[in-house]
């Protein structure tokens, strides 16, 4: 039997929201108009509906790329995560004019989650969580809040840190074939019985999925490619959304043939050997 129950839903949780079981990241965008043109016609597939950004990504520039996508499809039809550095945490007044800021250059009156991107050094987590709480949730910048890079026991403490709304999402480095930690935080999820979707970064380790002798095999055996297998792998664990980054059209299309299928149990259990 596969490490988890396998999820056979092409859409997760966030909060009460329904979210795509694959979104797009921004991260490191080479070219912005071809960008946008591809998450324009991700989320009018009606397959994708979120897209993930931060502060960090060319200093604001993937944000404005976001916006310029919610602008021509619409904001109701893009669940919008983006994430604040953590040196904003040290005062409320620095986490309220970084919120501002990314709303501005997003071009929105709110984001859907906004996430800390990793934890403050120095800083205990509930006193960055219960600040970032206040400010990001408490005036409104944010329907949710999560966090970032977050190991199994950062996140419990985040967990009971908040008073006003529930952490909702733990983005982490997770894909086929780096799965350690990840799988920590999602088994402690389980057994908490926590309302917390993972989004797993990097989840196609920059094309080294599609060199793995394993993840080739299966790939040919389902007609699928290996990227597909590979996401698949993913999406068919409970409360994992995964979010490659793409800004080519035609590597879009082979992400979205992730969807609407599933490996089977015996082949989820040898990728899992991996």
């Amino acid at each position: 039997m596969p490490r988890f129950p396998v999820d056979t839903s092409d859409w997760k949780v966030i909060g009460s929201d329904r979210v795509s079981a694959i979104g797009l990241g921004t991260w490191a965008i080479r070219s912005p108009q071809r960008a946008i043109e591809t998450l324009v016609e991700a989320i009018e597939s009606g397959l994708v509906n979120l897209i993930d950004t931060a502060e960090m990504y060319g200093e604001g520039a993937a944000e404005r790329i976001v916006g310029e996508v919610v602008r021509r499809v619409g904001r109701d039809r893009v669940f919008i995560t983006t994430k604040m550095l953590p040196s904003r945490l040290s005062s409320e007044e620095r986490i309220e004019a970084a919120a501002r800021a990314s709303l501005e250059r997003l071009g929105v009156r709110e984001v859907d989650l906004f996430l800390i991107h990793w934890p403050a050094p120095g800083m205990p987590i509930a006193e960055q969580v219960r600040r970032f709480e206040k400010i990001v949730y408490g005036k409104g910048y944010a329907r949710y809040i999560g966090v970032s890079n977050f190991d199994a026991r950062e996140l419990l403490e985040a967990v009971h840190a908040t008073s006003m709304t529930e952490i909702v999402v733990d983005q982490v480095h997770y894909s086929v074939l780096h799965r350690a930690e990840a799988e920590e935080i999602l088994e402690t999820i389980l057994r908490e019985n926590l309302n917390i979707t993972i989004q797993a970064y990097t989840p196609l380790e920059r094309g080294a999925v599609a060199r793995n002798k394993v993840v080739r095999e299966i790939a040919e055996k389902y007609g699928k490619t290996p990227v597909q297998v590979a996401l698949n792998f993913l999406i068919a664990r409970p409360r994992v959304v995964a979010i490659p980054k793409t800004e080519q059209k035609q590597h879009l299309r082979e992400i979205l043939g992730a969807l609407g299928w599933r490996l089977s149990p015996e082949d989820i259990e040898r990728l899992e050997q991996l």
